[in-house]
């Protein structure tokens, strides 16, 4: 899957597929075959990072 390049719109996008169908980061990136620490890095880059407790970057 193409994951939006802007990236306010990928945390934006990212956190609702984790709200609203996903239980866990890893969950999302193997049904979107998405690469998981690419993901993660992109919204390190804006100061988000992914917290379990929450299944949410924040």
């Amino acid at each position: 899957m193409n994951l939006p390049a802007d990236p306010m719109i990928l945390l934006s996008f990212v956190n609702m597929k984790l709200r609203d169908s996903y239980s866990s980061l890893d969950a999302l990136c193997d049904d979107l075959e998405v690469e998981k620490e690419s993901l993660i890095r992109s919204l390190d880059a804006i100061d988000y990072h992914y917290d379990s407790a929450s299944n949410r970057f924040v």
